[in-house]
């Protein structure tokens, strides 16, 4: 299995890394420069919202789907056509609920409009994950690796070219970013319906009330798990929004730096989504997980910390290769919620296997304090600190939160060798920065700081044990 996570990973990492970066950087922020921090933050607030009722679409259908394919492959066509049928119903729901809160909350004629639009966005984009979520249980991870990147892709080409293929004209308006996004998710929507039809066999979408309460029932703690992480992951936006005078000017500062963790995050995502049903066929089988979560906590400490640690320590120039305006209040953003990705990043790992283990009680005990948390953070910090407060905010709720995790993972599911990394990470994240800052006094160009640092860290990660070959060497030899 660790072989399999190692090659598929790669895989994964090699098609993201080619197309998702481009996407965030270049074509998601080519619009904000294009309509601007007030325009975009309108529509940032807006998504934001969409995402905080977004799991009424899914009430943690897709993360069972998930497990349950996983252990249970040839029932995929059964689930299918009963689970089909329940979605329209939710898809109304969520389309019903999400505009009646816009409202409440004082969003009228234009942003309900568009929020229509975000909310159709994001029904497609739940049925692609829910489709890919049968196609990555029953292990055919190389199909889901494709299908991961292809709505970017399609994106990029088509705005792109409204960005900068076309000659005069309109401005650019924010309005066709979403439309876009509709075009693209349809299109995936479809390329991945053929290729579940294509594993599960004949498929006959039926409404069975019976059934889709029994699903419902064993989802529900799946979809509170998800609802809960949403809001201390999703509400920093809204706050800003409608807290502060110039909310949507500052929620768009905020997003200048959420934009890079938002990357970084779907790397995390992808890796989690890797895991998921790694860990439930293992867990099935009871084969011992330690060795698989060992595995990718490793790398994700290795590379969340460089990340972390380079880009904190040249957070300005970084910030200064995509925009010109509101740096000094967007750097420090961007700083603080890298160091919440190093978080984040361990929150993948155990948080998955927590999930593939059924132990969603605890891990909704610990999302409803993450979320509690959060929100009175914000409320408190937000109104004396603005943007930044909020990412204070985030940094703090996402470090209690993984720790809560590591924790759980430790004493629920018996993973031994977490201290160890640990303390291994801790003298690596120290190692980096000496050398950060040494060649920071050095005053060189930063593409050639960043080659320098990342070959030294990769030394350095070797040194400390935390990545050594014969590690890796041996993970790769095991067909386990």
């Amino acid at each position: 299995m660790q072989r399999s996570f190692l090659t598929n990973l790669f895989l994964l990492l090699a098609l993201n890394l080619l197309v998702k970066p481009f996407y965030i950087l270049g074509i998601d922020a080519g619009v904000q420069r294009a309509v601007g921090a007030e325009a975009y933050g309108g529509y940032a607030a807006l998504l934001s919202l969409g995402f905080l009722l977004n799991i009424v679409l899914d009430l943690g259908i897709t993360n069972y789907n998930t497990r349950h394919i996983a252990r249970h492959t040839p029932l995929m066509g059964k689930y299918l056509g009963g689970v089909a049928a329940m979605r329209g119903g939710l898809m109304l729901a969520y389309a019903v609920l999400t505009l009646c809160t816009a409202i409440a909350l004082g969003y009228r004629g234009a942003s309900l409009g568009m929020l229509g639009w975000l909310v159709l966005n994001q029904a497609l984009v739940a049925s692609i994950l829910y489709l890919r979520s049968n196609i990555a249980g029953a292990q055919r991870f190389r199909q889901d690796s494709v299908l991961s990147v292809l709505d970017r892709a399609l994106l990029i080409g088509a705005v792109g070219w409204l960005l900068w293929g076309r000659s005069g004209g309109a401005p650019f308006r924010i309005e066709w970013f979403v439309w876009a996004q509709t075009g693209a998710y349809a299109i995936t929507l479809l390329v991945a319906l053929l290729l579940v039809r294509r594993l599960s066999g004949p498929v006959r979408v039926a409404w069975k009330p019976a059934f889709g309460w029994v699903v419902m029932k064993r989802s529900f703690p799946f979809a509170l798990l998800i609802l809960l992480m949403t809001f201390y992951y999703r509400i920093d936006t809204v706050m800003i929004e409608r807290l502060l005078p110039d909310g949507a000017v500052q929620a768009g500062i905020y997003y200048q730096g959420f934009r890079w963790f938002e990357a970084l995050n779907m790397l995390g995502y992808l890796v989690a989504g890797l895991l998921l049903p790694m860990f439930s066929r293992l867990l099935q089988q009871r084969a011992d997980v330690s060795s698989l979560a060992g595995l990718a906590f490793k790398l994700v400490m290795a590379g969340a910390l460089g990340v972390a640690v380079f880009g904190s320590m040249h957070a300005r120039e970084v910030m200064a290769l995509l925009y010109s305006e509101h740096l000094a209040e967007a750097t420090p953003v961007f700083a603080l919620l890298l160091w919440s990705f190093v978080a984040v990043g361990a929150t993948y790992v155990f948080g998955t296997l927590l999930t593939a283990g059924g132990e969603l009680r605890a891990l909704n005990w610990m999302a409803g304090c993450g979320a509690l948390l959060n929100i009175a953070l914000n409320a408190f910090l937000i109104p004396r600190w603005q943007a930044e407060g909020a990412a204070w905010a985030a940094l703090i709720t996402q470090v209690l939160t993984a720790a809560a995790q590591v924790v759980l993972a430790i004493r629920l599911q018996r993973v031994r060798g977490i201290v160890e990394i640990l303390i291994r990470a801790a003298v690596l994240a120290g190692s980096m920065l000496a050398l950060a800052f040494w060649l920071d006094r050095m005053e060189l160009s930063l593409i050639l700081s960043f080659g320098l640092f990342g070959a030294i860290s990769l030394a350095l990660a070797a040194a400390t044990g935390l990545l050594r070959w014969t590690d890796l060497r041996a993970a790769w030899l095991d067909r386990g």
